[in-house]
Parts: structure tokens; sequence; C-alpha cells
């Protein structure tokens, strides 16, 4: 099989898990919600189909039988409890293991989560039927999960219903064979419903030399006998419902009828074959007369190619291969389009100036350079928005979290999202997951408290994580606060004392105390759980958020909660930037992290030399000299820049030699070699062919709030001294 398509497979299915688990997350909340039943029902009828397509037949199976209890929930057979849901959901982790690593998955590990299952809805039957006084038959012990499951689920709590007729007539849409469509799996998936006939309309075939081998000239009128609904019938057709022209026509309504009929049609097996038909239906078939209807002929069937083939043409097959795949709106393609025709007709412009032969007008040049340039820029915000996702989807991830770790550690949690529309670069939000799942496990385990000490400071039983998203300038700030006990100031510089942290006696504001929560191994737990305790693996999740040029800030109140707020670059490619000197370097400065720039006068310089603070209205700044922080040769220019930028609250001064503008920055990463050089982020190149390094505001300003704090304290080492 080609991998190619498995691996979009793969990611196709991701979506399909995200749905299956809101469904059922939003189940738990209103169980009686059809619209959310369904979309479980589908969800799975979808993983069991495209799954059974691709090869992964130990998905198909073992999704079948979960398929078929929601069919059960679907009917009004089976209610949805919180048994069923826990189990479901273990059930969902199952099949991505199966799809995703099937060799680590543990044994009996689906037979072990099926046995769950039974018991779920054995005992949904047993509550069931006391509660209506029907007398339901012993069941023997389960002897295997399989076994005990179909025998759960094929066993109907209602009476049977009853058998009716329907005449289901269908044809494929036109490119229906090329998107992986199967129609000899739909018609025998028809017949799994009942019993019936199957004869097929072959009048438009065309002679052998007209006939197109990626069309199918066929369409197909089945009559079947079943007790399942209507809706069962069009779930056959759920992948090409859409697209195709069906109709489904009942035509006996009484067991006695439906019986005749079946003995009149009866089940021709070789109509439908192992394979499926390797041909595209056309677009338009004319109307049919019942006498020139035939049976499908295993012919048809023989000739049909084998399943690798198919699943070649499954409908993941039509897109782009690749594992970042990125679903883009097509008003952001058409945008794109008309930009790049925009482009092409200024270059035509261009050259047609330069090989005309003509004089060269330095104002026509121009004129062709600001065009340029307006499209180059509006060429650049409309590929950057491709690159844009909503932050809803990772949002999205963490409802499973706060519901399996609330029931974990016994407590109450709620967790409140907005802003889930926030758009940020697709790879920054695949980053974040990881840290967000770290903030909102310790907001859990150690920021909320249990139900009986939250009623007993006076407040609900129970607890509220809220995940916020906003765009803020040119960053977005993702905050993730709770309403617990807030953190103990306390106990953490206690910590922080008995780690040589903090200097005993020394008064710092609870910004900075709190900071050190990021410390490597920096925990004030009292006791070790299997979830961290509040600053372990802090210093990860931070050393992520510098690494996406992002910041992190921490802020609580004792009895009100903590407050973590991450403010990340909008994307990773390209920036705004500001191009400085130092010596004969080039640097550039994140412009989003700039507040103002001033040229330091001799009195700066003589009052800076001896404190390394700048006085700007009436307040003390802090600045690093870059050019003794590079160690540059030379003398420095009578007439200093001072750059000042923030992070935060936080702000520092950079001092430079020289300004020389703006520039749009495209990012590039630096070699493993310089992976330990933390003042810088990346490089890129300038017009000219020079490398300019951009620099990590985010540890420059933390480099100089630490120097200014040991300044304080009266131990400063060497200020030039790189960290």
């Amino acid at each position: 099989m080609d991998m190619e398509p498995v691996d979009i497979f793969r990611q196709e299915v991701e979506e399909l898990f995200s749905q299956l688990e809101t469904a059922l997350l939003d189940l738990e909340a209103a169980p009686q919600d059809k619209e959310n039943i369904g979309s479980a029902f589908r969800a799975l009828h979808t993983i069991k189909g495209s799954g059974a397509m691709f090869g992964f037949d130990a998905v198909a199976k073992f999704t079948h039988h979960v398929e078929t209890v929601f069919d059960r929930v679907r009917n009004g057979e089976v209610k949805i409890s919180p048994g069923l849901i826990g189990v479901t959901l273990a059930a969902k982790d199952h099949m991505r293991l199966l799809i995703e690593a099937p060799e680590t998955a543990p044994p009996g590990a689906g037979d072990s989560i099926l046995a769950d299952l039974a018991r779920v809805i054995a005992a949904d039957d047993k509550a069931a039927a006391a509660s209506k006084a029907v007398a339901v038959p012993k069941r023997a012990p389960l002897v295997s999960a399989p076994a005990a499951i179909a025998a759960i689920v094929e066993a109907p709590l209602l009476p049977p219903p009853v058998a009716a007729g329907y005449r289901v007539r269908f044809e494929l849409p036109p490119n229906a064979m090329l998107i992986g469509a199967n129609p000899a799996l739909m018609i025998r998936e028809l017949l799994e419903l009942g019993k019936g006939e199957v004869l097929a309309d072959v009048s438009v075939v065309p002679p052998l030399d007209a006939m197109d081998p990626e069309r199918c000239y066929l369409r197909w009128d089945v009559s079947l006998v079943t007790d399942q609904s209507v809706e069962a019938i069009e779930d056959v057709f759920l992948f090409v419902r859409d697209e195709s022209n069906l109709t489904i026509e009942p035509f006996g309504d009484s067991s006695a009828a439906s019986v005749a009929l079946v003995e009149e049609f009866p089940v021709n097996e070789s109509s439908v074959g192992e394979s499926s038909v390797d041909e595209a239906p056309v677009e338009e078939l004319s109307v049919v007369e019942k006498s020139s209807v035939r049976p499908v002929s295993s012919s048809v069937a023989a000739a049909s190619p084998q399943p690798e083939i198919i699943a070649r043409r499954s409908p993941s097959a039509s897109k782009a291969p690749g594992e970042g795949v990125v679903k883009v709106n097509a008003d952001r393609i058409n945008s794109l389009m008309n930009q790049v025709g925009e482009l092409v007709i200024a270059q035509s412009r261009l050259k047609q100036i330069a090989y005309s032969g003509e004089e060269l007008s330095l104002l026509s040049l121009r004129a062709i350079a600001e065009e340029m340039g307006r499209l180059v820029s509006e060429l650049r915000d409309a590929t950057m928005s491709i690159r844009m996702a909503p932050i809803g989807s990772l949002f999205g991830r963490f409802r499973r979290v706060v519901r399996d770790l609330s029931r974990e550690l016994g407590k109450e949690i709620q967790l409140i999202t907005h802003g889930e529309e926030t758009e940020l670069d697709k790879t920054v939000v695949e980053s974040l997951n990881d840290p967000l799942v770290h903030l909102i496990r310790n907001a859990i385990d150690h920021g909320v408290e249990s139900a009986v000490d939250r009623l007993a400071a006076g407040k609900s039983s129970e607890g509220v994580v809220r995940l916020t998203a906003a765009h803020v300038g040119g960053q977005v700030m993702i905050t993730i606060s709770d309403d617990g006990k807030g953190m103990d100031r306390v106990r953490i510089r206690a910590k922080a004392e008995e780690r040589g942290l903090l200097t005993p006696g020394v008064e710092v504001p609870d910004s900075e105390l709190f900071e050190l929560i990021f410390h490597p191994g920096f925990s004030t737990a009292a006791c070790v759980t299997n979830v961290s305790g509040r600053g372990v693996g802090m210093d990860v999740v931070k050393r992520t958020i510098e690494n996406l040029r992002g910041s992190i800030e921490v802020s609580s109140r004792p009895g009100e909660g903590s407050r973590i707020t991450l403010r990340m670059p909008l994307t990773l490619a390209i920036i705004d930037g500001l191009l400085v000197r130092i010596g004969e370097g080039r640097y550039i400065v994140p412009l989003s992290a700039v507040d103002e720039i001033i040229e330091m006068t001799d009195a700066d310089k003589e009052q800076s030399s001896a404190n390394s603070f700048l006085f700007i209205r009436g307040g003390l700044i802090p600045f690093l000299r870059l050019r003794e922080l590079f160690s540059t040769p030379g003398e420095s220019p009578p007439y200093e820049k001072a750059v000042i930028v923030s992070s935060g609250e936080r702000r520092i001064g950079l001092v430079v030699d020289q300004m020389l503008g703006d520039h749009q920055t495209v990012i590039k990463s630096l070699s493993r070699l310089h992976a330990d050089v933390r003042c810088f982020s990346g490089a890129t190149i300038l017009g000219d062919g020079r490398v300019a390094l951009i620099l990590d505001i985010a540890h420059l300003i933390e480099y100089g709030q630490n120097r200014e704090t040991r300044l304080r304290n009266a131990a400063s080492p060497d200020p030039r001294a790189i960290p």
C-alpha cells in the first residue's frame, strides 16, 4: 500500500477523533442531545470504514463493536451514562494507538475495553429492564470480550422491529471511483442490513472502443427487506451522500409481505464480488425502463482491481501528501492568486523596460519598484495568513485533560475557554500543546482546592479554570487562570532561600519572586504525586515558550487564584524588525518589542558609566551596552542610541551605535553549533548578502534584570559576561 495516502489518512482521522471526543464530552453534560449522539456515531462509522479501506483491519474490527453500541444508543435502546462515556473515551484512545503505533498496543487491551463496554451495557440493560418490569433472561458469564460484547449488542432491550421492504436506487457522482468510492462495498453493506436482490442498469454502457476506463456506466437498483431504519440505509452512502442521486422508497410495511418479497427475490450471492468495480459513472444517466435492468454478474466483479489500487484512489489520495497539512479558506487562496497575477504583470513591465533598448527612466523604475514593494508586502501577508490556524483547535483537547484529572483527584473542575477564534501560526499552535497541558494540570492539582476546602473558604464546591486567547498588538496573549488558593509566597521564598536563589532578608517584588518557580527542579509541593507540583517542569515550559520567541508571566493573590500569561508572536516566519549597527556587525531588534528610541546625552553617559541605569521620565531603566556584551572591537561613536524594549511589564535599554531603519526579516534558524548561544533567536540575510543576527529580547531582559538585582545586592560580577 502506498504510504502517502496512509499518512494523510492518519491526519484526517485525527479530526474524527476530535469530533468523537467533543461529542462524548458534550453528551456527558446533555445525554439526550441527539445531534451529539449522531455526531459520535458518524465519527465511529467513518473511522471503521476508512480504517478498513486503508488496511487497518484491527481498527475496523474493534471500532465496529463500539459503533454497534452507539447504533443502539441512537435507536433509544441504550442510554448515555458516565460509565459509557468513560469506556468510549478509552476505546477512542485505543483506536488512535492502533493507527499511530499498533506495535506498541498492550496485548489484550482491546478485549479488556470491550469487556468493560459489555459490562456497562449489561448494567444499563438490567437497570432499564427493572424499571420497565421486563424479565431479562440471565446471561452466561463472560467468556471472552468479543463474544460478550457481541452477545450484548445483538440482544436488543426492546422488542425486535418489524421488517419492511425498500427499493433503493442510487447512482454515484461522476468522480466516484477517482475519490475512492466502492459500489461493491456499499452493496455488500446494504445486504448486511437484511435480504434482497441487486440489479444493475447497463443500458448506457458504450462499445468497448468508446468506453472511458475511469467512468462507470452503471446504476443500481436494490430490493431490500430489513428491520433497520431508513437512516441506517442512508448511512451506507455516508461518504458520497451529498454528490449521489439516491432514492429510498418503501414497498412493504408488514412482516408477512416482506417475507414474501424475499422469497420472490432471492439474493444472488455472486452479485457482489470481493473487490470493487474499477469504473466511474457517467455524468448523466437516462431514465431506465424496468425491463432493461439486469442483475450484476460475477464477471463485472472479477474485472475489478485489487484493494491496493482502491486505496490509492481514496478521498485522502486526492490531497497533497505530507505531514504538515493545513486547511486553507478558499478566499485566501483566491486572494493569493490575484496578488501573484499582479506581481507577474509588474515583472513583465520591468522586463520590458530592461530589454526594450530605450533609455531607462529613473521615474519609471521607481514606480515599478514601489509597485513591486507593495505587492510583495501584500503577498507576504497573504502567505502568512495561510499559515495561521485558530487556537480553538488546541483548546478543544484540554477538555479531556480537565475531565480525567478532576476525576483522578476527586475535584469538581469546570473549564471555561474564550477566544477560540484567535489565529496563530500553525507551528506555534502545535508547539503550545505540551506547555499548556502542564500549566492546566498544575492549576488543577495545586491551584484549585478540594470541594471541602473551597466550601470552608466560602467558595462554591466547583473550581474554575479559565483559558483565554486574544490579539494584543502584534502578539497573541494566552492566559491560564484559576480561582484557587493562589501561590504561597512564604513557601516559595523559603524554598528559594534554601536553594540559594534568594538572599535571606532581601525584599523582592512578587513578580520577581514568582519568576523563581521557573528554575529547574523548583517545587514547593509537600509530597510527590503522579501530577507535577507547581514549579516542577516549569523550566521546560519557559524554555519552550522562549524558543518560540514568546514570554511568560506569573501573578497570584492569596485566596483568589493564580494567573499565568503567555505572550506569543503571531508567526515564526517573517517579522518586522529594527536594523541596528554595533561596530561592523548588523543586528535585528524585533519591532514588536520596541517601545521607544532615545539618543544618549553626555549626562546619560556620565551617569550610566557608574550605575548602568537610564533616567527616563522620572524612572530608572537598566540598560546593556551591546558593544561590551558582544566584545565588539573599536571605539564607541560619540552619539549612541538606546533602544528601549519591553517584555510584559519588564523594560530594558539596549545601547547600539547606529539606527539603520526598519527591515522585514525572514527568520532563519541557527545551526546546531550555535544552539547554546542564548542571546540570539535566529538570523536573517540582508539585501547586500550580509548576515544579521536577531536579538533574543526575552533573554536579554532577563539578563539585564538579574544584573540589576545583583547590583542592588552589591554582588555584581563582570557585566560583560555573556550568560
